[in-house]
């Protein structure tokens, strides 16, 4: 079984297994990371969810009809950070384009290549970075370990950690990422850091671990203040009554399983927004459902041509936040517009019911949680 499923039959399966381990077990062992790379302890279905090749409310809907809620309420919180990370960055988008500003600007230099690497002599660091070099995945305490040696320790800029890990991650997530490197660097929640503790890496990783030279105080990185709150932005729903194209990106691997129902002539798969060869693995799966499902031809090539073949004036595609799928589509709906055709993208109501309670702190969402899976037919 692929320990990172990238096709929604290996996810479900996935989800599967894990659903007797989401509870109690999983408050108690969350955070415990096994040097050896068994990350049996958590999910792992992050790749999965990344791509929406099964949704958040799929996960959830799952796990309470095995736990009471207040027995996994940790491991739903952990799905809810993900949506938050993404409701908030939504409401600031200027934090992802500044941080694409900073990464171009800095030159990387000796020391940040010895830390990808894995050659900075600080042992749990250095694990780590091969872990993820060889597997694409870190568990996610681990993740904040490296962010704050990296940041604190290393003195290195943010930035190009969180594009280290953007480039290599199985799960790379623009929100998530970015905004839990600036978490760290304590510039998400002003003053508040998170300090790595040879002690503590020490008690999470059975003693494998106890670096030496670890900072001690927390230096903040320069930042800007957090842009205002802007208005979420409204997605352009599908018109049922339009020959339609569906089109396949990296942000939604499942549309069969949530659209409405449409008039699907084709379906296309945006094969150049694919960023690696996990995208590709993922799409093609997704593609491949998709045409069975509305018994249509699929493929990849320039979408405004595979439209007009098919005689369809309208692409459907998913919502798709903040990041680089969003700016090429954006690029795209003007291309497509040109030419008589319109690109709509369909939100999912998980998306749309938890993303206004994310513009402030973790906890504004989290007070919702009850409401939200009430609102949301899961409780």
């Amino acid at each position: 079984m692929n320990r990172f499923p990238l096709t929604r039959a290996a996810a479900l399966e996935r989800l599967e297994r894990f659903v007797p381990r989401a509870g109690s077990a999983y408050g108690a062992r969350r955070n415990l990371v096994d040097p050896d790379g068994d990350h049996g302890n958590v999910s792992r279905l992050s790749a999965a969810l990344r791509r929406r090749l099964i949704g958040e409310d799929e996960v959830v809907r799952a796990v309470l009809a095995t736990h009471r809620f207040d027995k996994c309420e940790k491991f739903l919180a952990e799905v809810f950070w993900r949506t938050y990370w993404k409701g908030w960055l939504e409401q600031r988008p200027g934090v992802w384009t500044g941080y694409l500003a900073d990464v171009e600007a800095f030159q990387p230099g000796t020391a940040v290549a010895e830390a990808i690497a894995g050659r900075t002599g600080i042992d749990a660091f250095d694990h780590w970075a091969r872990e993820l070099a060889e597997t694409g995945y870190l568990h996610n305490w681990a993740r904040m370990q490296v962010a704050s040696i990296w940041t604190f320790t290393l003195g290195l800029p943010w930035q190009l950690g969180a594009q280290w890990f953007f480039e290599r991650l199985i799960d790379a997530d623009p929100a998530s990422n970015t905004l839990s490197w600036r978490w760290v660097a304590g510039l998400h929640t002003p003053g508040k850091t998170y300090l790595a503790d040879a002690d503590r890496i020490a008690a999470m990783t059975g003693g494998r671990f106890r670096p030496d030279g670890l900072a001690t105080m927390p230096r903040i990185p320069d930042g800007s203040a957090h842009p205002p709150r802007t208005p979420l932005r409204a997605a352009s729903a599908p018109d049922p009554a339009l020959p339609t194209l569906v089109l396949v990106t990296p942000e939604d691997c499942s549309l069969e399983t949530v659209l409405p129902t449409l008039d699907v002539r084709a379906v296309a798969v945006a094969d150049d927004l694919a960023r690696n060869a996990w995208d590709r693995t993922a799409m093609q799966d997704a593609a491949a459902r998709a045409a069975a499902h509305w018994q249509c031809p699929t493929g990849p090539g320039d979408i405004a041509s595979i439209a007009a073949q098919h005689g369809c004036t309208q692409v459907v595609t998913g919502f798709a936040p903040v990041g680089p799928v969003a700016a090429a589509l954006e690029d795209l709906r003007g291309q497509l517009s040109a030419q008589g055709i319109v690109l709509a993208e369909h939100q999912r109501e998980w998306d749309r019911l938890c993303w206004p309670h994310c513009g402030k702190g973790f906890f504004n969402l989290k007070s919702e949680i009850p409401h939200l899976l009430e609102a949301l037919r899961l409780a």
